[in-house]
């Protein structure tokens, strides 16, 4: 939106970008798990337009400057990857593009293309956990009361990344001229929702044995919007860890501790 250190995106198509920028990221999207929202028609387009769009105006604008900012980085999701009980995915697997959100990530990423020399680097990132905001914000007050569980069977693989460790690998893509392609932004344990559930009521100190079913999951989300907390992916950060990148939360126990408090951070 405007704003007095705001660009808007209106002003990006017709200006472009501003001066000696050396570095874009790309972290827009409409909130696809808003329970605010019903799965419409309507509701999904703008869940795909506010990202192709977006990621494509930013291509454009790097592609047509000409002093050209050093790296391009994407924030995507692990929907690129199909849900499975039993692949292992990293970042050379394969995206096949068949559910809805396999082909949004098909094509989101398609629209990121830059010309040399700038580096592009598309981010995968897991579910994000923070004290303020994504997966906590929603689970914070049901499980401080006691009233938390598993989603489904609890067995799918829940993919997932500290907001702190996704922050330092956004920076850490762009300081390092090496980086480059696809990155998983996920911790390095994987863990199933069962065991992230059992985790974040642990760090509260509290009880988690109210599970959800997976039908009450489908009735009030719609079943193409509720897959991604009922199936899950088997992800690792392969490359991210070739890339000598370190983690700060690459435990579960460790990050759900870290957001367990209800104050907010000093």
């Amino acid at each position: 939106m405007p704003a007095a250190n705001n660009i808007s995106w209106s002003t990006l198509e017709k200006s472009g970008l501003p001066e000696c920028t050396t570095a874009v990221v790309n972290c827009a999207g409409q909130q696809f798990m808003d329970f605010k929202k019903s799965w419409t028609p309507g509701f999904k387009q703008n869940v795909q337009n506010s990202r192709v769009y977006t990621t494509k105006s930013l291509a454009k604008a790097i592609n047509q400057t000409n002093k050209k900012p050093k790296v391009f980085v994407l924030v995507t999701g692990v929907g690129a990857y199909e849900p499975s009980e039993t692949i292992k995915y990293d970042e050379n697997s394969p995206t096949t593009g068949t559910d809805f959100f396999s082909k949004l990530l098909v094509e989101w990423e398609k629209a990121a293309y830059v010309d040399p020399p700038v580096r592009l680097v598309i981010i995968r990132s897991g579910a994000v956990i923070g004290r303020n905001g994504g997966m906590i914000k929603n689970m914070i007050v049901p499980f401080f009361f006691g009233l938390g569980g598993r989603l489904g069977s609890g067995k799918q693989y829940l993919p997932w990344i500290h907001i702190d460790d996704l922050t330092a690998l956004i920076k850490y893509s762009i300081e390092n001229e090496q980086v480059k392609g696809i990155l998983n932004g996920v911790a390095p344990q994987v863990v199933t929702n069962e065991q992230f559930t059992q985790s974040f009521a642990k760090a509260l100190s509290r009880p988690a044995f109210l599970p959800v079913p997976e039908f009450v999951l489908n009735y009030m989300l719609h079943p193409e919007r509720a897959m991604i907390v009922t199936k899950g992916q088997y992800v690792v950060p392969k490359r991210v860890l070739e890339y000598g990148f370190k983690y700060k939360y690459a435990n579960i126990d460790d990050a759900c501790k870290e957001c367990a408090y209800l104050l907010p951070r000093k």
